[in-house]
């Protein structure tokens, strides 16, 4: 019998970073990820005001629509050692949590097409203004992979999700 777990249990969703507002960090914007490409293709240099955070090995995924649904999905491995950069308020930063999840495992299981679905599912808002609702991640069922399976994933894979 396969073992499920909650996806909340295996991504820690928008982990806590601290930037100090009015100083400069990397910056990712929204049209800096491309649809279903896993580095994002600009990374800029701009005043901290507020926004998402991450640092490498997170995976920053669009929340808004049509973004979400277009594929935007990047994982970060640009940055220098522990820089916290940020980006739109519009990504939900997913973080692996050690021992249980492996961070390129985690990129690929948010590009997938059944967490994509059921994430666009769970969408509300004013029609074109659509956002994912963070407990309908939390919630998502999946199988609990093991790190050894992960690492094959991850070792076998390019750009194409689960």
């Amino acid at each position: 019998m396969e073992v499920i777990m909650k996806l909340a249990d295996f991504i820690q969703f928008n982990p806590k970073e601290i930037l100090p507002k009015g100083q400069s960090f990397s910056y990712v914007d929204m049209s800096s990820l491309q649809p279903f490409t896993r580095k994002p293709n600009a990374c800029f240099t701009s005043t901290y005001k507020g926004g998402s955070r991450f640092r490498n090995g997170d995976t920053i995924m669009a929340r808004i629509t049509p973004c979400l649904e277009n594929g935007k999905t990047s994982y970060i491995n640009f940055l220098k050692p522990n820089e916290v950069a940020f980006g739109s308020t519009e990504f939900i930063v997913a973080r692996a949590i050690p021992n249980i999840s492996l961070p390129l495992f985690a990129y690929y299981l948010l590009c997938s097409k059944r967490v994509r679905d059921i994430a666009i599912g769970s969408m509300t808002g004013s029609s074109g203004r659509e956002r994912v609702q963070q407990i309908s991640l939390n919630e998502i069922e999946i199988p609990d992979y093991s790190l050894e399976f992960q690492q094959h994933i991850v070792d076998t894979r390019r750009e194409r999700p689960l």
